[in-house]
């Protein structure tokens, strides 16, 4: 078993504000109900469910872009549940974030050049702009993307290269912890494989630790370690892949298996789907 990184125990998350007798208002809504989860270093942890299970809350909170009501988070052993946003600056290069849209995520005004160097210079990374750009070239090369993507803008990117760019965004600042939230749900099955299987070399040769949000089990199988199975905002299953979905201990996770076109749930169509690389355009 890897050693802890990422640590939540008991995380309540509610939105709105109680209402009293007296109170005026909207009444709360609670997202999260006690969820416990842990991440070990360099391992690969799937976040599954339905809509509305409240796999994306439970994601923010762990980067604390959401606030819990109750319990803690602890990253490699500090905990970090109480920071304010001046505090928890130094975290940001090491926990980062790949988004479900990469083009509302990306600013449209700025070449992928300026969204890939500033950070770099702003976390100290390099000590001038051309060696900023330097860095950022080997990873456009490591990601798959033309050195010359550096002085386009997004809205000139398809979808997949879009997505590497967000890649490219995180891995940039050498991070030990990923969020990525339902990063490949909008692409084809071959631009989904290239992604993943992108992703998955990068965790391996980074020693990266990811939780991976995703509503497709089969997508989870192919790259994570671990899943971890949500229900209205609390864990009903989690385990190593192999024995959750071989022997689902709870009916809703079998649910989810069922759910999936294929009876059998084949491992192999990550790297033939990514076979096309050569001759798609991603």
């Amino acid at each position: 078993m890897a050693e802890d990184l990422l640590v939540a125990n008991g995380l309540v998350v509610s939105y709105g504000q109680p209402r009293g007798l007296f109170a005026r208002g909207r009444s709360s809504a609670t997202v999260l109900h006690g969820v416990d989860i842990r991440v070990g270093k360099g391992e690969t942890v799937g976040i599954v469910g339905e809509s509305g299970s409240g796999k994306t809350t439970l994601g923010r909170a762990l980067l604390g872009l959401v606030k819990p009501t109750a319990g803690s988070v602890v990253f490699d052993g500090s905990d970090i549940t109480a920071l304010d946003e001046w505090a928890r600056r130094p975290l940001r290069r090491r926990m980062q974030m790949i988004f479900q849209d990469p083009m509302s995520s990306l600013n449209p005004r700025h070449t992928i050049g300026r969204i890939l160097i500033e950070p770099v210079l702003l976390h100290g990374l390099a000590e001038s702009h051309q060696a900023a750009r330097a860095l950022v070239y080997g990873v456009l090369d490591r990601v798959g993307l033309s050195r010359g993507t550096i002085d386009r803008y997004s809205y000139e990117l398809s979808g997949g290269q879009r997505q590497r760019v967000g890649i490219a965004r995180a891995v940039v600042l050498r991070p030990d912890f990923v969020l990525a939230d339902e990063i490949v749900s909008g692409l084809d099955v071959s631009t989904q494989a290239q992604v993943l299987r992108l992703l998955k070399e990068l965790t391996g040769e980074m020693h990266l630790a990811l939780a991976f949000i995703s509503h497709d089990l089969s997508v989870v199988r192919s790259i994570c370690q671990r899943v971890v199975v949500m229900r209205e905002g609390r864990v009903v299953e989690e385990g190593p892949c192999e024995g959750v979905f071989a022997a689902p201990a709870a009916a809703y996770t079998r649910m989810l298996i069922d759910a999936i076109p294929l009876p059998t749930i084949d491992p192999g169509w990550l790297t033939r789907g990514a076979s096309v690389e050569a001759t798609a355009t991603v």
